[in-house]
Order: structure tokens, then C-alpha cells, then sequence
């Protein structure tokens, strides 16, 4: 079977040569299109879900031999998260060889953060059923990149940093309240009010609520850090 361009392209940017292209083609087809063409990435999306879990755990265990569980908890989770897949599939620019319906594409899909994120999951799991599940490990591995070095700071969230500083003066956990959306449904922008007890405010946008809050927990932690 035949890739097309820029899937070919894709597997470049990959590293691992496909014996079995129709599984790179499946992982690759969003359920927009799998009913007019063929099967969509869902199944491959589960599979690569937790293929991907158990070589990070691998991972950020050979990382840090001495780390207890709940130290490795928060760190596996930071590098999981639908989040970090996605940004792993913009840096290997997958969104442009993502198959998918005119409808989906015309709302802005290739850069929609669930979809990609299925997508680097999907193909971590067709490369898992293409040549096993040391080519998957060594993709994840390549692709993650420093991101396991750097696990530890990155499972200390600004949010977890302003709520232990609140509590550990006596304060109630900050309230996050969305103040505002703007722009197309494929492309939101949240608007996130963060604010404390005693009364310190702080404001963030950014594509969805989860990076507006993080964003407004980074700002307030700046706001704090001037005052000292």
C-alpha cells in the first residue's frame, strides 16, 4: 500500500519506517472521514493511550530510581495528559498529514488540541503494532524528548505553587472564574480570573481553560514574587 506525500513526509519527521502503512494510514484518519473511506483512530487512540503510559512509567522510573510513588504520580501525569500529546504532534507537524471530513477541516481540526493529541496516540500505537513495543518505547523516548528530565518542574504546576503559597498562609485555595470567551468555536480564547482571600487579582487568556487558569496562577506568582 502507497502512502500518500505527506504522510510519507510524516513518517520522516516520525523516524520509523512502516512495514505496515495501513496502519499509519488508520492512525492518521479522524472519525470525520472513517465513514466514507475507512476505519477511524479511535481503537488505535485507546491502545496507544496505554502503550504510551507504561513507557513513560518505564521512563521516569530509569530516570529517577529513587523517587517514591507519589513523587512519580504527578510527573507521569504532566507527560500523559492530552496536552503534552498535542504539543508533541505540533512539533512533528502532524496536524498537516491528519486525515479527516470537509466539515472538520473547514473548523480549524489540524489545529484542534484533542485531535492531534489522539492522533500522537493513535500512532504510537500503530507503531506498537507495526514493529512492537521497543520501537514504540524508542518513539517516545525520542519524541518526549527532555520532557522526562524535566517531568518534576513540569508536575509543579503554577497552580499547585499558588495554592500550597495560599495555604500556607492561612488562605482558602484561589478561585479561578472565566470572565470571558472570544473567537471561532475552532479556535476559542479563554479569559481567566484568578484572585485570593486577601483580595490579589490576576488575569490570563489563552486556547483553553486549563492553560488560562495556568496562565493566571503564573501571572499572580509574579505579582506576589515583585512584593518581596
Amino acid at each position: 500500500m502507497k502512502l500518500a506525500s505527506e504522510l510519507k513526509d510524516f513518517q520522516t519527521r516520525l523516524g520509523h519506517s512502516f512495514a505496515r502503512p495501513e496502519l499509519l494510514i488508520e492512525a492518521m484518519t479522524h472519525s470525520s472521514l472513517s465513514s466514507l473511506t475507512r476505519d477511524d483512530n479511535q481503537r488505535l487512540e485507546f491502545l496507544g493511550d496505554r502503550v504510551l503510559g507504561l513507557a513513560i512509567a518505564g521512563a521516569l522510573i530509569a530516570h529517577d530510581p529513587s523517587a517514591t510513588e507519589g513523587q512519580l504520580a504527578p510527573r507521569f501525569n504532566a507527560l500523559v495528559r492530552k496536552e503534552t500529546c498535542a504539543e508533541v504532534a505540533v512539533e512533528l507537524d502532524l496536524g498537516v498529514a491528519l486525515k479527516m471530513g470537509r466539515s472538520e477541516m473547514l473548523s480549524g481540526g489540524r489545529r484542534k488540541q484533542a485531535l492531534l493529541g489522539d492522533a500522537m496516540e493513535a500512532v504510537i500505537a500503530a507503531v506498537y503494532q507495526d514493529a512492537g513495543f521497543e520501537a514504540a518505547r524508542d518513539l517516545v523516548l525520542r519524541v518526549w524528548g527532555k520532557r522526562i528530565a524535566t517531568a518534576e518542574a513540569d508536575a509543579r504546576d503554577a497552580k499547585t505553587t499558588l495554592q500550597e503559597w495560599a495555604q500556607a498562609r492561612g488562605m482558602q485555595p484561589p478561585k479561578y472564574t472565566e470572565t470571558g470567551r472570544s473567537g471561532p468555536d475552532h479556535a476559542p480564547e479563554f479569559e481567566i480570573r484568578a484572585e485570593l482571600e486577601d483580595g490579589t487579582v490576576a488575569k490570563a487568556k489563552a486556547p483553553s481553560k486549563r492553560q488560562a487558569q495556568q496562565a493566571a496562577a503564573t501571572a499572580m506568582l509574579k505579582e506576589l514574587e515583585s512584593r518581596t
